[in-house]
C-alpha cells in the first residue's frame, strides 16, 4: 500500500492517534493502563496528576477509541481498548530504553 492510496477517514484516523501519543500525560496514562485496569482517582494518585486532567485526556483517549470504561457504582474504571496502539506504544518504550 502506498501512501496515496490513503484515504481521509483513515489520515484522520492515524493522524489523531499519533497527536494522542504525542503528548507526556496520555503517554503515561495509556503506560499505567498496560497493568491493568484502573480508576480516575487511581490514575491520578498514581501519576501525581489532578482528576480533571486525568478525565480530560481520558476522554480524549476514549473518543479515540484508544482507552473503555466501565461504571461500577460511583467509579469509572479505564483500561486500554486497541491492542494494536499498545503494541505500538510498548515498541516506542522499548526503543527509548535502549538508546
Amino acid at each position: 500500500m502506498s501512501g496515496f492510496d490513503l484515504d481521509e477517514e483513515t489520515l484522520f484516523i492515524v493522524s489523531h492517534t499519533f497527536k494522542a501519543l504525542g503528548e507526556e500525560s496520555r503517554i503515561r496514562i495509556l503506560s499505567l493502563l498496560l497493568d491493568g485496569e484502573r480508576s480516575v482517582s487511581s490514575i491520578a494518585e498514581t501519576l501525581d496528576m489532578k482528576q480533571s486532567n486525568v478525565s480530560h485526556q481520558l476522554k480524549f483517549l476514549k473518543n479515540l477509541r484508544l482507552v473503555k470504561s466501565r461504571r461500577d457504582s460511583q467509579s469509572v474504571y479505564y483500561s486500554h481498548d486497541d491492542t494494536h496502539v499498545i503494541k505500538i506504544l510498548r515498541e516506542m518504550i522499548e526503543h527509548a530504553r535502549h538508546n
